[in-house]
């Protein structure tokens, strides 16, 4: 990756340092814009573009933005505010554009009330109005998602021609799903000439909330979470991988008794080194990550001949060595040895079974899965897309030299489609193993905020993001006092409106294809997304809002489909009013007990609330992947690793004091609820895992419908697996499973180690 310290991981950090952050912009006491300011024609336009022009920040400080950098964030999304006439000109043709519009949107979304009897559309959601012009005659026809057509003259749909706004009014039993609705003017044109006279919309039918799962509506249900390419076994390549994780799941349900396990991202990386260790910057949240393959259980493995077996057991036995070994993986040496393993299997004949069933994987996959595997040929053959002067940014799909590529490497390109066929299939089992073993969820997928800027998804579909000028990131808060900037382009609202949030709804629906649950990083960005101009430093960005009804509209629909479950991740700058919203469509929240502080103090040492003031409708925690384990934190080992890495903006004495007052508001919790005796709090060192262990207790006492344990805590570990803010200084995303003496915990050793075992007692 080019620049990597410039990228950080988008997940909430957890510092107890009680600064406050900085803040961009004009700060005071007032709480709204002030006519005045509301009244300029760039604010004005502004907020017509769907830009926010001031924020509340995590203290509860108002903020304006800047107008540079509005001109800058409105320029992404295509609207020129570089002059006083760019700013009239483009005003008004945002309102010429709103005043023709046959339809309001080009996505419309209804929802269905699916906890009642009739599973009906309510009467104020089925009613549509159309802009049309008086004397106009509508016409329509919805097309549902199985090809089934309803016309307006068939009685189906029926507009309201008798009142001079015209509506449409639709059938209160349409199934959930995306449909498609197209209005036409069939009258004389001059009865609106300067009317649309056509217009069509995705309609997007969808439950009004997502249901819980029976098995997890009638009683508490916990899990573990872990990285997945942490725990590995002797079958491994240096790194855990699928194979691993069916193993892992499986035992975690028959042998500690746990209903879920949520691993890190599992979206597509590089085709080949140097790999991203970072899950969160993946270069397609659409595909998966095939370096987790276990060339071992693909089928044609058992069926190779005597001389490939050799050389692809040899290739494993120049990595699996790794397997025993506490330092941070070779991501880039595993990956080398396996991916010319698999090349040996790929070119291995396959039954005709078989290779129908590779033929009906690229045809459901579509049109992405070539754009992928034309990205991987073009990232083999001519080179990394960050190097100077790559192809990224000369080439595109239209491009001759694109097709003659793929031409010349189709067996490369075949070989990237069938990669992903195989991590298909190892995933799928994997979800498949964990549900038979008596999980009631399986796996809990989690979805990265974005997708790097040089990857398949932005090379092949530009239009898709709001590319070049802007990346996604975070005002300063408790956590980040300078901000973050995730180094991702964001999605372009105008598309996603414009295509019915087509990739969106794909991206959803593959995961939940694997998965039970999907955990969403950062769902903040459901609703809006801070939006950094190039050169303006993380702090200087602006909020750019998004439809988050169409998107919990497409998260009901696929979790209900696979009758899952969606957790949003709601720590740092969260308002009130989002976790409200995400409540009501049944999205549950993340609470999390090293900041579940009474009345969300920021202050290091402040009281914990009691485990009975937790929501009920969230996921509880004792910890996050971004600090270190439990053990490692109570021991401080946050305060070694960020002064020793030079992150600290105070002095260090200050930073192990909060922490230390942050440790005795825990013991002091835990104490005064009868989960720690006072014997065992005075004496950190001696009695860590009785203390990790009421940690996790008090979580029983929460009302939170999910609960989740850390496999690291169950070990023991004290390595930080991630330390927010580094790249290249820490090895993030590359800490092996240990114990607490820095042992290798392997994948078939995990759920015989008592540690493990004391911990699942305490949370079943």
């Amino acid at each position: 990756m080019s620049d990597p310290e410039s990228v950080i991981t988008p997940d909430t950090a957890g510092t107890t340092s009680a600064t406050a952050p900085e803040t961009t912009g004009k700060t005071n006491t007032q709480r709204t814009e002030s006519p005045e300011r509301l009244a300029r024609p760039l604010i004005r336009l502004a907020k017509a573009a769907g830009v926010a022009t001031s924020y509340i920040d995590q203290l509860g400080t108002y903020v304006e933005i800047e107008d540079d950098v509005l001109v800058d964030v409105l320029g992404a999304l295509g609207v020129d505010a570089s002059s006083d006439e760019a700013i009239a000109r483009s005003q008004a043709a945002i309102d010429e554009q709103n005043s023709k519009r046959l339809l309001s949107s080009k996505t419309i979304v209804v929802t269905v009330d699916e906890t009642s009897a009739a599973h009906r559309i309510d009467d104020a959601a089925r009613t549509i109005r159309l802009h049309c012009p008086e004397g106009a005659e509508p016409s329509a026809t919805l097309t549902l998602e199985d090809g089934t057509t309803l016309r307006s003259d068939a009685a189906d749909l029926m507009p309201d021609l008798n009142s001079a706004d015209r509506f449409l009014t639709l059938p209160d039993d349409l199934p959930i799903g995306y449909h498609t609705l197209h209005v036409e003017l069939t009258d004389d044109e001059e009865a609106g000439a300067n009317a649309e006279r056509e217009a069509e919309a995705t309609l997007i039918v969808a439950p009004k909330r997502i249901a819980l799962p029976e098995a997890v509506e009638t009683r508490q249900r916990w899990g573990w979470m872990t990285q997945m390419y942490s725990v590995r076994s002797r079958d491994s390549w240096g790194v855990g991988d699928y194979g691993d994780l069916k193993r892992l799941a499986a035992d975690a349900a028959a042998k500690s008794g746990a209903d879920f396990m949520l691993i890190n991202p599992v979206h597509a990386g590089a085709p080949i080194p140097p790999l991203e260790p970072s899950p969160y910057l993946p270069e397609s949240r659409r595909f998966l990550n095939v370096t987790y393959i276990r060339p071992q259980d693909v089928p044609e493995y058992d069926e190779l001949g005597a001389k490939d077996r050799a050389k692809v057991d040899e290739l494993h036995a120049l990595v699996a060595y790794r397997n025993d070994d506490p330092n941070p993986m070779d991501l880039n040496e595993a990956w080398r040895a396996k991916r010319r393993a698999l090349r040996v299997i790929f070119d291995a004949p396959r039954s005709p079974e078989r290779e129908a069933a590779f033929e009906e994987f690229k045809r459901q996959a579509g049109p992405d899965l070539d754009a992928f595997a034309t990205w991987c040929v073009a990232f083999e053959v001519w080179g990394a897309p960050w190097e100077p002067d790559s192809w990224f940014g000369r080439t595109n799909r239209e491009s001759p030299e694109v097709r003659k590529l793929v031409e010349e490497h189709h067996d490369l390109f075949e070989f990237n489609r069938w990669l992903q066929w195989i991590a298909d299939e190892q995933l799928t089992a994997a979800q498949r193993a964990a549900k038979d073993s008596g999980m009631a969820l399986g796996l809990m997928l989690d979805m990265a905020v974005g997708v790097h800027s040089l990857g398949a998804d932005v090379w092949w579909s530009p239009e898709r993001f709001a590319v070049g000028s802007v990346t996604v990131g975070c005002p300063p808060d408790f956590y980040n006092q300078q901000g973050q900037d995730w180094g991702q382009p964001p999605f372009n609202p105008r598309y996603l409106e414009a295509t019915g949030y087509r990739v969106y709804r794909e991206m959803v629906h593959s995961i939940f294809s694997h998965a039970g649950a999907v955990r969403i990083d950062h769902v903040l960005g459901l609703f809006r997304l801070w939006w950094i101009p190039r050169g303006k430093g993380a702090k200087g960005g602006a909020y750019v809002m998004y439809d988050h009804e169409a998107m919990l509209a497409v998260l009901a629909i696929e979790a209900t489909r696979a009758n899952g479950m969606v957790i949003g991740e709601d720590l740092g700058t969260v308002p009130d009013y989002v976790r409200r919203i995400l409540a009501d469509h049944g999205v549950l929240g993340t609470d999390v007990e090293w900041f579940a502080r009474v009345d969300d103090s920021p202050n290091a040492g402040d009281p914990y609330k009691p485990p009975t003031d937790y929501r009920r409708q969230a996921l509880a925690s004792v910890t996050t992947h971004d600090l270190p384990p439990t053990a490692g934190y109570l021991e401080f080992e946050h305060v070694k690793l960020r002064e020793e890495l030079h992150l600290l903006s105070e002095p260090v004495e200050e930073f192990a004091a909060s922490a230390r007052a942050e440790r005795r508001a825990m013991l002091d919790r835990l104490v005064e609820g009868g989960w720690l005796s006072e014997a065992a709090a005075a004496d950190v060192p001696g009695h860590e895992q009785e203390i990790v262990e009421a940690m996790h207790a008090m979580l029983r006492a929460t009302p939170s419908v999910l609960l989740q344990a850390a496999l690291v805590d169950g070990t023991g570990q004290h390595a930080t697996v991630n330390q927010p803010g580094t790249s290249d200084q820490y090895p993030n995303w590359r800490i092996p499973l240990q114990d607490a003496s820095g042992h290798v915990v392997h994948t078939d050793e995990v759920f015989s180690n008592p540690r493990v075992l004391s911990l699942a007692r305490v949370m079943g």
